[in-house]
């Protein structure tokens, strides 16, 4: 008599990572779509020969939907959207390997667990910055910047850096973990070549005398040595004025005046022993006689 016996697999071997915990360095500038990590590191064995269901999870608040697995049953993780440094810079993903369906109302199903470490690497997105700027959001996305404002005499040499509004010519790099240097060139505006910027420190000087009234509209980049492709333009008015000679002087050096009591805000002072003319005081200069 010949007994032919089949044993039946019971299922009671768990999925295994082969790395239950991997780490990787992502570039910001990570186009959508790109694997993350192959299928082949992150798929799970089963010893009792069970299809794999995959399950990707977040740990970390607000990174949900920026990485993706391919599949239920393809755990090649990849990038879903796109990514941005100053919103997070790191987070931790759980992959779930199950031997039945999430759904599966069977009480013998068992699960692994792999641990996905996503750390971001800030990428040069950003031009230069000139300061001081103002933050227009509040990721620090975006940054305006004034036109800086200086002036000079006619007819007059200054050996020394000009002195600007609301403060020198400075640049940085916005993408700060990188902080690429900047040098600076004055690429529009500079009439007669009259003035020059100092490569690295960015000071403005004259070269010659000017000898017009004229304003000068300078135009001054700002360049990252090693990204040329990274620039940002300023606006530099220089205002010529005639030297001031003399300073001003009041015409008087006492002045009287009378209020009375009652009376609303922003009302007359008015003079003393004249009540019915306002206090005025007034200052001249000599080098502006008609003013």
């Amino acid at each position: 008599l010949e007994i032919v016996v089949t044993v039946l697999n019971e299922n009671d071997n768990s999925p295994v990572f082969a790395q239950p915990n991997l780490s990787r360095d992502v570039p910001e500038d990570t186009t959508v779509g790109t694997a993350i990590v192959a299928r082949e590191e992150l798929s799970a064995s089963d010893a009792d020969l069970d299809t794999i269901y995959y399950e990707l999870t977040t740990t970390v608040q607000d990174t949900d939907g920026y990485f993706a697995i391919r599949g239920v049953n393809n755990p090649e993780l990849y990038l879903q959207k796109a990514l941005d440094y100053d919103k997070f810079n790191s987070t931790t993903l759980l992959l779930y390997a199950r031997d039945r369906p999430a759904t599966s109302p069977t009480n013998t199903t068992h699960t692994a667990t792999a641990t996905i470490t996503i750390t971001i690497q800030q990428s040069d997105t950003r031009a230069p910055w000139f300061l001081p700027c103002t933050q227009l959001h509040s990721d620090h996305s975006v940054c305006i910047s004034s036109p800086y404002f200086g002036r000079v005499n006619i007819s007059e040499m200054s050996t020394e850096p000009l002195l600007l509004e609301p403060g020198p010519i400075y640049a940085v790099d916005p993408d700060y973990t990188i902080n690429d240097r900047i040098v600076y060139s004055i690429v529009g505006g500079n009439t007669d070549e009259v003035f020059s910027v100092d490569e690295d420190t960015g000071n403005l000087t004259m070269n010659k005398v000017v000898t017009s009234p004229d304003s000068f509209l300078l135009q001054v980049m700002a360049t990252q040595v090693s990204n040329i492709r990274k620039y940002s333009v300023a606006t530099v008015e220089i205002k010529v004025i005639n030297k001031s000679n003399f300073p001003p002087y009041f015409e008087k050096g006492v002045y009287n005046g009378t209020v009375f009591v009652g009376l609303p805000q922003r009302s007359f002072v008015y003079q003393a022993g004249d009540p019915s003319t306002p206090l005025v005081i007034t200052a001249l200069d000599q080098d502006f006689p008609d003013v």
